[in-house]
């Protein structure tokens, strides 16, 4: 670093000028501060081997001449990559759930100082994902949903540690997950479609992918033990199907008989359910009722505003983080299971209809809570 000052220089303009000066590496910052250039690294990487005041002098001493640590070498020296891979189903990038979560993960990754590599994953594609995995590009992924490639998912976990899943929890599986309780999100779902008088419930999902198959078995082992209106109807739809609103409308329009009220398994099947059934010239809700799962900001600004299952999408994008971190260090983590809670909008509430069921809500409540402490199974 070429030194401008001189013998004749004054003293405040010393000061003023060193502060202008940009430190280029470490081990000018290391002169500058008087330490090593070890001390200096472990002070910038907030060791607990340096006093409080030594660690403070040089970070502020980095801060003043606008140093910052070259994270190629510090990876290279870590044998780290400081980026995670975020994976997401292929046809799954109009969903704004997915949008949702990618926006979570990247603040919460961003905020450890940890960079986002996305990527995305199809059926038949087990290969790709082990070869990936094991490219070293990355220190962990993080799977946005299990879809239909829980085997595949299965074969990696078996083989690469670093690795957690939003999905569904099932017993034995090798892989960790943090997701919600499908089956209890399904059972709010069809609870309070009946509880509203709907006994015409229809459910637009694939059930072939294991969260949607939860949310169908919840809702469908509630309306059995209730005894109340016919057997669901299952359509289904592919979540991310770009021809989910029309084939609604051929759906409404061709069904012999016509549903009292739908759950949809996202909330962007139950958003084209609700402009499917405006096409229709069908009322909701005076007509039909509909429900959606997620809990979306986007389910406060329909027309009417949604009811739906949510998700705590939040807690999940941190849990799913702190599950990677520890994984990447090692460590075995649980497979966490988070409560759902049902927030019922106009989709599903008409005050003026009188209802003769079983078990009815008596006021519009601003939301139903299930208190419950998020289920951890070991691994």
């Amino acid at each position: 670093m070429s030194n401008p000052l001189s013998y004749e220089t004054p003293i405040h303009q010393c000061r003023d000028v060193l502060l202008m000066q940009k430190v280029r590496n470490l081990r000018e910052l290391a002169n500058l501060a008087g330490v090593s250039a070890s001390t200096a690294s472990r002070a910038l990487a907030n060791s607990p081997l340096l006093s409080d005041a030594t660690r403070d002098r040089i970070k502020r001493l980095a801060n003043e001449h606008a140093f910052h640590p070259n994270a190629t070498a510090r990876n290279l020296r870590n044998r780290r990559t400081s980026r995670v891979a975020v994976a997401i189903p292929r046809d799954m990038e109009d969903d704004p759930f997915f949008s949702t979560m990618l926006g979570m993960l990247g603040d919460g990754l961003a905020a450890r100082d940890l960079d986002v590599l996305l990527v995305r994953f199809g059926r038949n594609q087990s290969a790709w994902l082990e070869a990936f995995a094991a490219s070293g590009r990355v220190d962990g992924m993080i799977l946005l949903g299990q879809s239909d490639n829980f085997d595949a998912i299965e074969r990696l976990a078996s083989r690469y540690h670093a690795l957690v899943v939003w999905g569904a929890n099932l017993a034995g599986q090798i892989h960790c997950s943090v997701g919600t309780d499908n089956y209890l999100g399904g059972a709010l779902a069809a609870r309070h479609l009946l509880d509203v008088g709907c006994r015409r419930i229809a459910f637009l999902g694939d059930p072939t992918a294991i969260e949607i198959f939860q949310r169908l078995a919840g809702a469908q082992e509630t309306i059995a033990k209730c005894g109340l209106g016919e057997p669901m109807h299952v359509i289904p739809f592919p979540l991310g199907a770009p021809s989910a609103h029309h084939d609604i409308v051929s759906y409404l329009n061709n069904s012999a008989s016509r549903p009292d009220g739908i759950f949809a398994a996202s909330d962007l099947l139950a958003m084209n359910a609700l402009k499917a059934l405006s096409d229709c010239s069908t009322a909701v809700p005076d007509a039909v009722k509909v429900v959606g799962f997620d809990g979306l900001g986007l389910t406060e600004i329909t027309v009417p505003t949604l009811t739906t299952v949510c998700q705590d999408l939040s807690a999940g994008a941190e849990l799913l983080i702190d599950q990677l971190e520890q994984r990447i260090a090692g460590k075995p983590t649980p497979c966490i299971i988070l409560p759902p809670r049902l927030r019922v909008r106009s989709s599903t509430w008409c005050r003026t209809e009188k209802h003769d069921t079983t078990r009815c809500i008596s006021a519009p409540p601003e939301e139903q809570s299930i208190e419950q402490e998020p289920k951890r199974s070991s691994k």
